[in-house]
């Protein structure tokens, strides 16, 4: 990998840091704020709502510049989202505009790879930049319940700077002080992002005619016999994924009885696994055989269903790790694929941001049933064995569909042939 591969990687760190500390620090202020239980997953509804909203857009906007200018430009937008939850915004809303951010952001991050990178190092790319964001996760995650307990209040309320009243006076301030830090210094990253050279044609400014654009762009990876596979899998996968952050914390205080920044913990866990998936796919899995990882996909759903009869910490670390190790070593080698297909087949660009619409529109409807289920009090346990249920159930259909496209005509052999 070139230098400019690591600082992608460095920016990407501190920028995926920021959200996912964030995150836990917003929740922490709907519990503040005495809100009912149904509204935490509604905060990442609210982040995830522009990448759908803009997914017609983000592409060509991101193809219109050297992809570390957006980057740069992102951040400065997740930055003004930590100053309007400082200023008293509603978490939900505030954490809105950290998801415009991210939604600009995606298409430039994902699409720089295939733009400096030749198609074989996509995996092993991908594996870094995946485990770099898990660990991003893990660490964000910690910081996260970290920030918002007593401990780190009283240290961070405690520090005086000479000459110059912060006016930072509670918590929640202070937790944001320090998210908003972050992302800073992503930006400072961005910044020397180096300019990969890739033109695209000149982007169209009429909505429509983006909107029709971004249309042919969604049919073409649907249609194409590797780009629905791969879009299917990670489209599962990343709704499943922000499901199952808000499961783990609740099934950590029902069944393990764990205080809120101590559950917080076992999202970190489940990170640590993927970080672990995501670096064995890294070394093990060619792009050419990363058709071959679709059963772990199965396991990953059955085990989760095991959760339930799991009542002690000691079984539940193990247990995480399994599931976040197997989802990494899947979802891996499904980005790549994704990636590789969509830019010989269109703009980096236009490829992530269909990547993102539909992986965003699985996120929004997964999580709606999650907060539908808990408004309706139905029991954590019986959640949990359908979740399982229904991962599993649909990494199955998928299984079945790229076995029927296979019968048609041998696609794999398509895997690394061609450029954009």
């Amino acid at each position: 990998m070139n230098r400019g591969f690591y600082t992608i990687m460095a920016a990407q760190f501190f920028s995926s840091l920021a959200d996912n500390a964030l995150l836990f620090v917003a929740i922490d202020m709907l519990t503040r704020l005495n809100s009912p239980a149904y509204m935490s997953p509604m905060l990442k509804q609210s982040f995830v709502l522009f990448y759908i909203v803009l997914a017609a857009f983000v592409g060509a906007f991101s193809d219109a510049m050297p992809k570390g200018r957006v980057m740069f430009i992102a951040n400065l937008i997740k930055i003004s989202g930590c100053g309007l939850l400082f200023c008293g915004a509603y978490p939900v809303l505030a954490y809105a505009v950290v998801g415009f951010g991210a939604a600009v952001y995606s298409p430039a991050k994902y699409g720089i790879l295939t733009e400096l990178l030749p198609a074989e190092q996509l995996v092993p790319a991908n594996g870094w930049i995946e485990g770099l964001t898990v660990m991003s996760i893990i660490l964000g995650t910690v910081m996260g319940g970290w920030l918002v307990s007593q401990r780190a209040a009283d240290l961070l309320l405690g520090l005086d700077l000479p000459l110059w009243q912060t006016g930072i006076d509670t918590a929640s301030e202070a937790a944001l002080c320090v998210t908003a830090c972050l992302y800073i210094a992503a930006a400072l990253f961005n910044l020397f992002i180096p300019d990969t050279g890739a033109r695209y044609s000149r982007q169209a400014l009429n909505p429509l005619r983006l909107l029709a654009d971004f249309n042919s762009s969604v049919r073409i990876l649907w249609r194409d016999k590797l780009g629905q596979v791969s879009l299917a899998v990670t489209t599962l996968f990343w709704g499943a994924g922000a499901t199952l952050q808000f499961i783990v914390l609740k099934w950590a205080e029902k069944s393990l009885h764990m205080p809120y920044d101590r559950a917080t913990r076992l999202v970190g866990i489940v990170a640590i696994g993927m970080a672990a998936g995501a670096v064995l796919s890294a070394r093990m899995v060619r792009l050419k055989d990363t058709l071959k990882v679709l059963p772990f996909g199965i396991a990953m759903g059955l085990i989760v269903m095991v959760m339930p009869w799991v009542q002690s910490v000691s079984l539940a670390y193990p247990l995480l790790i399994l599931i976040g190790a197997l989802s990494g070593f899947f979802v891996v080698p499904m980005n790549a694929l994704l990636q590789h297909r969509g830019h010989v087949l269109m703009s980096a660009g236009s490829s992530i941001a269909v990547q993102n619409f539909n992986e965003n529109i699985s996120i929004l409807a997964m999580l709606a049933m999650y907060a539908l289920m808990l408004s309706l009090n139905l029991d954590l346990d019986v959640i949990i064995v359908l979740f399982g249920l229904f991962v599993a159930g649909i990494m199955v259909l998928i299984t079945l569909r790229h076995a029927a496209n296979q019968r048609q005509f041998d696609a794999v052999a398509l895997i690394g042939e061609g450029g954009h």
